[in-house]
């Protein structure tokens, strides 16, 4: 069995409910495919990033730094930090 380690990669700096993305601030790479970890006061989830968004353009990936929309499959709240799982 593999352990699976939980790194820091941003932060949810707003969320449109309507349409369910996340405005998340990077704090190091992530690109479509990557797992992710959800977590705040009463959020904890899990999903594979299957759209991610630029300024409302599609991209593969993005780097520290950026602000980019995630797609997410629950809700989510500002200051929820965003964590990717790295096997």
């Amino acid at each position: 069995m593999s352990e699976e380690k939980l790194v820091n990669v941003g932060r949810v700096i707003h969320f449109y409910p309507r349409i369910s993305v996340a405005i998340v601030e990077l704090t190091s790479k992530l690109s479509v495919g990557d797992k992710i970890v959800i977590r705040g006061t009463s959020t904890n989830f899990e999903q594979t990033v299957e759209s991610m968004q630029i300024q409302h353009k599609n991209v593969e990936s993005a780097e520290a730094g950026q602000l980019v929309g995630l797609k997410v499959i629950q809700r989510v709240r500002e200051k929820d930090i965003v964590y990717k799982k790295i096997p």
